[in-house]
């Protein structure tokens, strides 16, 4: 895919455990650096059966398209201006590393 077709500007954030001043813990989200660019599609059916190939996501509202990244895994969420979404799948396209695909549900 051509880098101009990567028009969205993403942030992925993991989960990270901070203190709470008292002792304890609390679960919050950090980033992932850089801001990655991806190109963000709305699913549908026949796209989830072709692009996960044997694996089934029902779920998947969008399919995400971008460089391999291998820091991103299903326990991130990605952040889209003032959307969230959660990743559901993680497509290493032809297992060289070098593009991925991402099947994410958007969090309301």
């Amino acid at each position: 895919m051509a880098i101009g077709t990567y028009r969205h500007v993403v942030t992925f954030q993991v989960p990270i455990t901070v203190p709470d001043g008292d002792g304890g813990f609390v679960e919050s989200w950090g980033d992932l650096a850089p801001p990655w660019p991806v190109a963000i599609e709305p699913a549908n059916v026949r796209d989830l059966e072709r692009r996960a190939a044997g694996t089934i996501i029902a779920a998947a509202t969008h399919i995400v398209s971008g460089r391999y990244r291998a820091d991103v895994t299903i326990e991130a969420r990605m952040v889209f201006e003032a959307r969230t979404f959660r990743v559901a799948g993680i497509r290493n396209v032809d297992e060289r590393g070098i593009a991925m695909q991402l099947f994410v549900v958007e969090t309301l």
